[in-house]
């Protein structure tokens, strides 16, 4: 495969390093810095590839440009802060070199600084982070325009991505070597490792293909490149073009004359580690140099907020323009809040802070965010939450939530660093255009929902729920499925997804398991919870049966375990009126939807004459209970019995009664009772247990997506 016209900036900046067993890749990022593999250095200084040590001064490393200057040798040196060797552990502390043939390891990074600039026509490479579904090229060290190799990402988990081989075969020059991405232009990762298909461990870098092409290829992406080294200077990215034009014009109106221009252009340049215009320094130097650089837009924006503090009264934070500003960075940097300095302050903190789980922290801020990949640490975390922007009406972004979370629980666990998390979060929050009372606010409410958790767990701790969010294929006899655990301790996350269709018994396997290996329930007392929309409410899961041996049969979900019911029908007004009614709860009456309510206007009236009514019992023929149903669900009741087969006279009565006297809480444990006499009682076919159905969607297990933070909602 050819390279194309449109490689041109990997070709400015792709470096060949010459060494044992043959030359090998590296790539630009600054015009004296070259960064490779580790493994790649320790082979050209004929040293062991997992040698940790770090190479003197004295070691100099042979490269070319082979694509701008074939001739031309450059002599690089390893920079001691940028030496990151190949480890077994995760932690930087334990260099301990990786056992021959595992994968994956970390580290394996190193910086070099080349004796004199890179030759004329040179450029650094630019890097965007990778994505899934991107064919990537990696270019073979040689410079020659055949041997390049595609590949697709498969998946992504820190130190590594995992690469299938599409075309093309592995070779040792290709370690060390960038990852190109020619749909975005730019360099997503840097190759470090091959699988080998072939049984033969060793060697754990790519080596020359005996075999066949490899399964697997292995590469280091940008963001685990930031985390091991972060003191890198700020690489160069793809300049954007949208945005562009209005970034533009808000610096015009902010910076009014030449001399602001060139304050804040000399300021960027020193922290991006770049060159000045000097006085020739313009709006639009000001704004590429923040658009070309990673992190420069937000650079740019603590640059001219300080800037404008220093000018005004008062400071930038509640003036329009500033805010326009802000609006106009996310256009041009959706996912980057934080300036080069302002990252690492709080990476430094963060490496400190025990006392919460990174993925405790993600649950904890966007429970239900898909696609979200484990974090490996507090630092990671927080760089995914940065990516998010804040709900409608709710001014604290999920980044600065996460911070002010870390802090409270490394307060009430005794740690020291709460007041600089603090402290971080009140200097971050105005750059953001957060105002500090929204900070404090979102402080004492998030630390008063964490005391009250806090002392409710310690008085009962409330046995872990398997939550099973059905997706029936019509006719209702194939399902797919995910299912979710919930628990007291915050854990709320999917553990079990089935994307194909299966039969309901191949589901009831599915959350047998869930029950034996992630919460470690007995499947007759433990709470299993059922989210189905409002289209199949009328699912016969109540027939459930798990087809195995005598002793271990009669799993019968629907019998046993509350019914809830999961619907994203629910709007802001649906939440509004479902809060209503579950105060009310202890003093409202229980309200009938019989026959004369089928009709969709009826039931809709009737239900807003009782705007308190949380508690309703449906009687009317099978088909017209969906109709009825979605009427109960929209008007915010959390709580519907109904009977699925008979209505109307005597069932009415005896579902009324039931529920009458009754406190809210206890109506799932009535139901299950009812069942279980209709069970204990064969010889009456007629009693209403066998086929009595409750929807439960009550304010003590309602899914946060159900249930927004109460402080979101009461926010203008």
């Amino acid at each position: 495969m050819n390279p194309t016209l449109t490689d041109a900036p990997l070709h400015r900046a792709f470096v060949s390093v010459l060494g044992r067993p043959g030359p090998v890749g590296a790539v630009l990022i600054a015009p004296r810095l070259v960064l490779t593999c580790a493994h790649v250095v320790n082979s050209a200084l004929r040293r062991d590839r997992f040698d940790t040590a770090l190479p003197s001064r004295a070691e100099a490393v042979a490269l070319r440009l082979p694509h701008v200057d074939r001739e031309r040798a450059l002599v690089g040196r390893v920079v001691p802060e940028l030496w990151r060797p190949p480890r077994s552990r995760p932690e930087p502390g334990h260099p301990l070199p990786p056992a021959p043939g595992s994968l994956p390891y970390y580290g394996d990074l190193a910086v070099l600084e080349l004796d004199s600039e890179a030759p004329p026509g040179a450029e650094p490479a630019p890097f965007l982070p990778h994505r899934e579904g991107y064919e990537v090229v990696a270019q073979w060290a040689s410079g020659h325009a055949l041997p390049t190799l595609r590949a697709m990402p498969r998946v992504s988990a820190h130190p590594w991505i995992a690469l299938d081989v599409l075309g093309g075969t592995v070779a040792d020059g290709f370690s060390g070597g960038p990852l190109w991405d020619r749909d975005r232009q730019a360099v997503v990762g840097l190759v470090v490792a091959a699988h080998e298909t072939s049984g033969h461990p060793e060697p754990p870098a790519p080596a020359t293909d005996r075999h066949g092409p490899p399964a697997a290829m292995y590469a280091i992406g940008l963001s685990s490149v930031e985390a091991e080294l972060p003191d890198l200077p700020p690489v160069a990215v793809p300049a954007a073009g949208r945005g562009r034009q209005q970034l533009l014009g808000i610096l015009e109106q902010l910076l009014t004359s030449r001399q602001d221009v060139r304050d804040c252009e000399e300021r960027l340049a020193a922290r991006l580690d770049r060159r000045s215009a000097g006085v020739a320094a313009d709006i639009e130097r000001l704004a590429g140099l923040a658009m070309g650089v990673r992190r420069g837009v937000p650079e740019l924006l603590d640059i001219v907020y300080d800037h404008l503090a220093e000018r005004r009264t008062g400071g930038p934070a509640e003036t329009a323009d500033w805010q326009r500003m802000l609006r106009i960075a996310r256009v041009v940097s959706p996912r980057e809040r934080l300036s080069v300095g302002r990252r690492r302050n709080l990476t430094a903190l963060l490496a400190h802070c025990r006392a919460v789980d990174s993925g405790t922290l993600l649950r904890t801020v966007l429970p239900y965010a898909d696609g979200t990949p484990p974090p490996v640490g507090l630092a990671d975390a927080t760089d995914i939450l940065e990516g998010y922007d804040p709900h409608p009406g709710q001014p604290m972004p999920p980044l600065l939530q996460g911070v002010v979370h870390i802090g409270f629980h490394e307060r009430a666990a005794g740690g020291e660093l709460a007041d600089d998390l603090d402290a971080w979060v009140r200097s971050t929050a105005p750059r953001l255009g957060v105002a500090p009372a929204a900070v404090d606010q979102f402080r004492a409410d998030a630390t008063a929902v964490h005391a009250t958790t806090t002392t409710a767990s310690r008085h009962a701790a409330a046995p872990p729920r398997v939550q099973v969010e059905l997706l029936p294929a019509p006719p209702g006899h194939l399902f797919t499925y995910q299912i979710w655990v919930w628990s007291g301790d915050g854990r709320h996350e999917v553990v079990l997804t089935q994307d194909t269709e299966v039969a309901s018994h191949r589901v009831v396997e599915a959350i047998r398991q869930v029950l034996r290996t992630e919460v470690r329930e007995h499947p007759e007392t433990a709470l299993l919870e059922f989210f189905v929309s409002p289209a199949w409410l009328r699912l016969d899961v109540d027939t459930w049966e798990f087809p195995s041996d005598a002793e271990d049969s009669g799993f019968y979900p629907g019998i046993t375990r509350r019914v809830v019911l999961r619907t994203s029908e629910r709007t802001r007004e649906t939440y509004a009126s479902w809060k209503r009614r579950s105060s009310a709860l202890p003093t409202s009456p229980r309200l009938l939807l019989d026959e004369r309510c089928t009709d969709p206007a009826v039931a809709r009236a009737r239900l807003e004459v009782s705007p308190e009514a949380g508690i309703v019992v449906v009687s009317c023929d099978r088909q017209q209970q969906g109709r009825v149903l979605r009427q109960c669900i929209e008007a915010g009741v959390h709580t519907v019995l109904w009977h699925r087969e008979d209505h109307g006279g005597r069932i009415s009565t005896d579902l009324l009664a039931l529920v009458e006297g009754v406190d809210h809480t206890q109506i799932p444990e009535v139901v299950r009772l009812e069942r279980a006499k209709a069970m204990a009682d064969p010889d009456c076919p007629t009693h209403h247990g066998r086929r009595l159905s409750l929807l439960h969607d009550g304010p003590d297990h309602r899914p946060p997506p159900l249930a927004p933070d109460p402080w979101a909602l009461t926010q203008p």
